[in-house]
C-alpha cells in the first residue's frame, strides 16, 4: 500500500480542484456559445451533482483517493455532459419543429426526455457493462478509476435527464431564448 504524504496530498487537492475549474469554465463556454447560457448553467449544476455523489461516496465508504480516481471523475463530468447536449439537442429541435408550437415548455422538454431515453438506456447500459468488467478483472490499478465511473455513469443519467432539463425550466428557457430574431441587411440605395 502506498503512502501519500502531506504535500503529495495538497498537490493532489490543489491540482484536481484547477483541473476540475477548468473542466467547469470549458463546458460553461462550449454550451453557452452552443446553446445559451440557461444550459450551461443547468448542464454544470448536473454535472457538479455527479461530482459531489461521486466524492460523497468515496468519503462516506473511506475509499481511497487517488489521481486515478480524479481521472474518473474527469471522465464523468465528459461524459455526462454530452448526455445532458444530446437531451438540450432535443429540446432546441423541438422547440424549433412547427407541430410543437402549441405545446407547452414542460411539454417539449419532456418530449425530448422521452424521445432520447432509448439512446441512454442503451448508450448508458453498454458502457457500463465495459465500465464494472473493468471493475471487476482490472484489478488494483483501475479500481478507483472504474469505482468513479460506475458511479458517476449510474448518477450521470439520472442527473443528465432529470436534474439539467428541470433546471432549464427553473431558468425560464423558451422559444424567444432560442430564436434571436436574425438582422436583414438593408439594402443599399444607389
Amino acid at each position: 500500500m502506498e503512502f501519500i504524504g502531506p504535500q503529495v496530498g495538497e498537490e493532489l487537492v490543489t491540482h484536481g480542484l484547477l483541473a476540475l475549474g477548468m473542466v467547469v469554465i470549458g463546458i460553461v463556454i462550449y454550451l453557452s456559445v452552443r446553446f445559451e447560457w440557461r444550459f450551461a448553467v443547468s448542464a454544470i449544476i448536473a454535472n457538479m451533482h455527479d461530482v459531489v455523489i461521486i466524492l460523497g461516496c468515496f468519503a462516506l465508504f473511506q475509499w481511497e483517493f487517488s489521481l486515478t480516481v480524479l481521472a474518473g471523475v474527469l471522465a464523468v463530468l465528459g461524459y455526462s455532459v454530452n448526455e445532458s447536449v444530446v437531451v438540450f439537442d432535443r429540446i432546441r429541435e423541438n422547440f424549433r419543429k412547427p407541430h410543437m408550437r402549441g405545446h407547452s415548455v414542460p411539454e417539449i422538454i419532456d418530449n425530448a426526455i422521452t424521445a432520447t431515453m432509448s439512446r441512454t438506456i442503451i448508450t448508458h447500459g453498454s458502457t457500463e457493462a465495459m465500465v464494472i468488467s473493468m471493475l471487476v478483472f482490472g484489478g488494483a490499478a483501475l479500481h478507483g478509476f472504474a469505482m468513479a465511473l460506475t458511479i458517476g455513469i449510474v448518477f450521470g443519467i439520472y442527473s443528465s435527464v432529470l436534474v439539467a432539463s428541470p433546471l432549464l425550466l427553473m431558468f425560464g428557457v423558451n422559444r424567444q431564448n432560442l430564436h434571436k430574431p436574425t438582422k436583414r441587411k438593408e439594402e443599399a440605395v444607389v
